[in-house]
């Protein structure tokens, strides 16, 4: 039980901070990650707010996954959507109008910042094994069914997204290059630092287990 605890404590951790930084990629008004930027483009066309329809397309994932697999639905990956997507309007609200930058040194400070900590806190929630994110899960199932590798799956699906991102008015922008170009190095940089804060290990031993 108090593994449990731990696991959720480290898993919320994660979202809580890879939701901050997508809230600043948002605010940066530079472009967001391919998902985010269809969640914004949703947003925009439909209303609603951003972290309802984080929601509702990464419950469709769920959905869509089992279907591939012929399986259950993973319910535990629609609670990652939920909280993900309550993380972020929070975020939002919190960071509210002061925080939108209007010159381009501050937007590119803001969405460099944004895209480091998602990638820190994808890094920190994947240590929880608690609960699989739906995109993630995409990704896997698409390797496994096409023999492809995980960048080329992942690659695939981002492009796929800004398509459709493109097509509601998304937030497609340079920031939305960027961070499929650093979020993987960020989150490889950055977990034997947070393997060595959370597990209490030497740094050389979590550069050892990478």
């Amino acid at each position: 039980m108090r593994r449990i605890g731990k696991s959720f404590l480290i898993y919320f951790l994660g979202i809580s901070v890879l939701t901050l930084g997508i809230a600043l990629t948002i605010q940066s008004r530079l472009g967001t990650s391919p998902f985010d930027a269809l969640l914004v483009g949703l947003y925009r066309t439909f209303g609603l707010t951003i972290g309802s329809w984080e929601i509702v397309v990464g419950s469709a994932m769920v959905l869509l996954n089992a279907a591939a697999l012929k399986a259950r639905p993973e319910f535990s990956a629609i609670l990652t959507s939920i909280i993900t997507g309550i993380g972020i309007d929070l975020w939002l609200f919190l960071l509210g109008d002061w925080l939108i930058p209007n010159h381009l040194l501050g937007q590119t400070l803001l969405v460099l910042l944004g895209i480091f900590l998602g990638g820190t806190g994808i890094a920190i929630y994947l240590e929880s094994n608690f609960a699989p994110n739906p995109m993630d899960r995409s990704m896997v199932i698409l390797t496994d069914k096409t023999n492809w590798s995980f960048s080329k799956s992942r690659a695939i699906i981002s492009i796929v997204l800004v398509i459709i991102a493109f097509f509601f008015n998304g937030a497609i922008g340079v920031g939305t290059l960027l961070n499929a170009l650093i979020t993987g190095v960020i989150i490889q940089w950055v977990r034997p630092y947070v393997l060595a804060i959370l597990y209490k290990r030497p740094m050389q031993v979590a550069n050892n287990i990478q």
